[in-house]
Order: C-alpha cells, then sequence, then structure tokens
C-alpha cells in the first residue's frame, strides 16, 4: 500500500466491509443495527484502550478477560450479599456506588500487581499476565462458588442497558473513555512518555525517564479499565457469570493490532483501536446476519488477524 494510504488502511477496511454487508444484507445498514453493533463493541473497546497502553509500552496481557470477570463477580456479589466481619459480627452492606468502586478497584489492584511483577522480577508479560489469567479465574470460582450471581437490580442495571437521549449507556461509557484516553496520549506528559519508552525502552531509561514506574501505570489502568468492561458484561446480563469474559483478550489484542498498533510497541493511536473494534464488531454482526456457522466465523476472524499482523510486520521493516 502507498505511504500516503498506509495510515488509513484500517478505514478503508472498515468501509469496504460496510460495503460488502450492505449489499449481503438488507438487515445490516439499519439504525437499530448500528446501535446494536456499537452496544456490542462497548466491552471490546474499554479492554481494547487498556490494551492499546500496554501495547504501546512493548508488553501484552492476557489476563484481561479473567480481571473483567473477577471485578463483576465482586461488584456483584457485593451488592447481592454485602461482606460479613465475623470478628465484630457485623455485615457490611454495599450500594450500588459502592459496589462499582469495589468493581472497578479489583481491576486496578490486579493490574497494579501484573506491573509489580513484570517490572520487579523482570518477567517477560506474556508469562507475567498468562499466570494472572490463572490466578483471576480462580478467584472467580471461589468467590462465585461456581454460580451465577444474579438479581441484582434496575440500579446496577443502568449502565448495562439503560439509554440516556437515546444512547445505550454502554456507549456513552466507551465515548467518555476514548476521548479521556485520546487526550491523555496526545496532550499529556505521561503519554509522550508512554511512546518514548515502546519506541526505545533502553534510550527512554538513558535519558532518566522511570520507565518501570510508567509500565506499572500502564498495566494498572489497563485492569481498572478491565474493571469497567466487567461492570458493563454483569449489569447488562443481570448477573455475574464465573466463566464471563472467556476469549475477550484475544479480541481485545486483535481489534489494537487491527487498528495499526505495532505489537512491538511505540507506534500506534487509541483512535486506531476504535477503528479495529468497529472492524471486529462489523464482522462479527455481519456474519451473524449472513448466517455463518461460528466455527466458519472463528476461522474467518483468525485470517483477518493474521492479515492485520503481516500489514504491520511489512510496515515495521519497511526502510
Amino acid at each position: 500500500m502507498p505511504p500516503r494510504f498506509a495510515k488509513f488502511q484500517s478505514l478503508i477496511a472498515l468501509v469496504l466491509m460496510v460495503v460488502a454487508m450492505t449489499l449481503l444484507s438488507d438487515k445490516f445498514l439499519t439504525p437499530d443495527n448500528g446501535w446494536n453493533i456499537l452496544r456490542q463493541i462497548s466491552v471490546n473497546l474499554c479492554l481494547s484502550i487498556g490494551m492499546t497502553l500496554i501495547i504501546l509500552s512493548g508488553g501484552i496481557d492476557l489476563s484481561v478477560g479473567a480481571i473483567l470477570a473477577l471485578a463483576g463477580a465482586v461488584a456483584a456479589g457485593v451488592l447481592k450479599n454485602g461482606v460479613a466481619i465475623p470478628m465484630f459480627d457485623a455485615l457490611l452492606q454495599f450500594t450500588v456506588f459502592g459496589a462499582i468502586v469495589c468493581g472497578i478497584g479489583v481491576g486496578l489492584i490486579l493490574g497494579w500487581f501484573n506491573g509489580f511483577v513484570v517490572t520487579r522480577f523482570n518477567i517477560p508479560p506474556f508469562v507475567a499476565t498468562l499466570g494472572m489469567f490463572s490466578i483471576a479465574r480462580g478467584m472467580t470460582m471461589l468467590w462465585t462458588g461456581g454460580f451465577p450471581i444474579t438479581g441484582l437490580g434496575a440500579g446496577f442495571g443502568y449502565p448495562g442497558t439503560g439509554v440516556l437521549l437515546g444512547v445505550p449507556m454502554p456507549v456513552w461509557i466507551s465515548v467518555v473513555l476514548v476521548a479521556a484516553f485520546v487526550i491523555i496520549t496526545r496532550k499529556t506528559r505521561f503519554g509522550r512518555y508512554l511512546y518514548a519508552v515502546g519506541g526505545n525502552e533502553r534510550a527512554a531509561l538513558l535519558t532518566g525517564l522511570r520507565v518501570n514506574h510508567i509500565k506499572t501505570w500502564v498495566y494498572t489502568l489497563g485492569g481498572g479499565l478491565a474493571g469497567v468492561a466487567g461492570l458493563i458484561v454483569t449489569s447488562r446480563l443481570d448477573s455475574a457469570q464465573p466463566n464471563a469474559g472467556l476469549g475477550y483478550e484475544l479480541d481485545s489484542i486483535a481489534a489494537v493490532v487491527i487498528g495499526g498498533t505495532s505489537l512491538s510497541g511505540g507506534r500506534g493511536t487509541v483512535l486506531g483501536t476504535v477503528l479495529g473494534c468497529l472492524i471486529i464488531g462489523v464482522l462479527n454482526n455481519g456474519l451473524f446476519l449472513l448466517n455463518v456457522s461460528p466455527f466458519w466465523q472463528q476461522i474467518i476472524k483468525g485470517f483477518v488477524i493474521l492479515s492485520a499482523v503481516a500489514i504491520d510486520k511489512m510496515n515495521t521493516n519497511k526502510p
């Protein structure tokens, strides 16, 4: 692809996909289906914003789906059952806001732990976050006993199913997060440092940047955003499922790479990730409307991911 078009390759792919799906299905280009796609990608977008930051820093996080499940389960559990304090023979009850804070807090803590392990013990991010994947899945099963936590009430359900000014709440949440992290990555010192660390970690270290501090913050933010995604999923289903978020980390990484963020770090944007999420959302939705078998959907998505990685490698290796 000519250099002047390379930066628009994700947008071009999205437009071509929309045109193709519109021609193949008369149900695709409708307002209801458009909102449905935006609602569906909101969870992946929350995860993918965090994954973008992590990959920009030169890392990877395989635990976001498991953190999503645990954050949602903890929020649902404290809201429904409270927290018993045997020492004082007391039961601590939580409001909806308190439960939401607990869910996001769990995500932040687990994300921080990922960053701590990666930076303090110099463990490769792939291995460290794979370990967290197993830990968070196990903790979710212990917390829930392997059973869903249901009946969370209309107040808790509003972030996942509510509508504000005609726009679904999950879409509002994802729009706010996109706007915030576009500003953070483009206009703040932290954003500049993030690209510097991902572009050349040794050079960043030699210039005096606190590389480990920046990486820890990146993983912490990634965990917090996974917590937000977990709250949206739990709120929308009115249920915390022990196996929630299975495979979500793969869709997240796929969206980031398809959106043009380099797996080697230091290159990419949050807006590119938005396009990547839209491409995956349109692909999933279109294939569903065309009654394509779920097994073929997985195969097609795999080829799309491989193509995106191949294009990234070719662009990276250009002189």
